[in-house]
């Protein structure tokens, strides 16, 4: 192999166009790490706010991306999951663990589980980070139950997608908000109450709602929490805390969730991607040498499913 690879950096902060095409050292992998040749890397909103404030990664350079589809091409001591030649996916520790817009990452062998059968490398690099925040959210956050009534907000988009898949596949009745032009989409994957936030106030709209997963922040927590029952839970995906004192005034629990790496999750999102009752919408697909792109495309605000980058040959 050789000893360098391409990757996508950054030296300033600022808008899509401060990310360039770069050279940079092959990593290597350590103990109980593996060294994937990255096929596809997903495309997420918290890559383009890092690009632009720095975020939680502070100062660059750095290389953005969590989301991993590849190869495993070597294995460092004490790996027992991956054999070189294995397809796997993964989401690289967030938000400290980037650098999936390169040719190769070296991270935990654990980060990884297999690809899922019949889906291609463009599928599974859009699911990682989105489907784990989705599945952190809905199932061991809010511990979904059969028969309850979920309301996802911005339910066409990437993480909101896929909860509401993972909300119908433990027996939900979902509630999604989303722009008209996006409701076909909603019952395409089994939202059963689409509503027209644009047109429509939410809180008054709907009631009696068990959960409510907001990936918008704003006053959609605080409004959120009108339409939950006693005992409801509000789970944000926005980094500003919930009103946490007034959801305890309601009866209800209010909870900020930042997604991280999850071995056996990963791997049951895995089988419900095989299965065909996880489906991740693709909005676009880029080569990785127009990360920039991609930026732009994602910066839009109206797009469905997820971006991802392309690292083929």
């Amino acid at each position: 192999m050789a000893e360098t690879m391409r990757a996508v950096s950054q030296d300033t902060l600022g808008g899509p166009e401060v990310l360039k095409t770069v050279e940079v050292e092959r990593p290597e992998p350590g103990p109980t790490e593996v060294l994937v040749r990255v096929r596809a890397a997903g495309v997420n909103p918290t890559d383009w706010k890092h690009r632009a404030d720095g975020g939680l990664l502070g100062r660059p350079p750095f290389v953005l991306g969590w989301d991993v589809s590849g190869v495993v091409e070597a294995t460092g001591v004490g790996v027992t999951l991956h054999k070189p030649g294995d397809e796997v996916f993964g989401m690289l520790r967030y938000p400290f663990g980037g650098g999936a817009y390169a040719e190769y990452v070296a991270a935990p062998s654990r980060t990884f589980t297999a690809k899922p059968a019949g889906i291609d490398h463009v599928r599974a690099g859009a699911l990682p980070l989105a489907a784990l925040t989705a599945w952190q959210a809905v199932v061991d956050t809010a511990r979904v139950r059969d028969g309850q009534r979920v309301l996802v907000h911005a339910a066409a988009g990437g993480v909101g997608h896929l909860a509401v898949q993972i909300a119908k596949a433990h027996g939900a009745y979902v509630i999604g908000t989303a722009s008209a032009p996006k409701h076909d989409f909603l019952r395409g994957i089994g939202v059963d109450e689409p509503v027209d936030y644009r047109a429509t106030d939410f809180a008054e709209a709907v009631k009696d709602v068990d959960i409510v997963i907001d990936a918008i922040g704003g006053d959609y927590g605080p409004r959120s929490l009108r339409v939950l029952r006693p005992g409801g839970v509000l789970v944000s995906l926005v980094l500003s805390r919930p009103a946490e004192m007034d959801a305890a005034a309601a009866g209800v629990r209010a909870e900020a969730l930042l997604v991280e790496p999850d071995h056996h999750a990963l791997t049951r999102i895995a089988d419900l991607a095989a299965s065909g009752a996880l489906r991740v919408g693709i909005d676009s697909v880029f080569p990785l040498a127009d990360a920039a792109k991609a930026h732009e495309r994602g910066e839009t605000g109206r797009v469905s499913g997820k971006i991802v980058l392309t690292a083929e040959d």
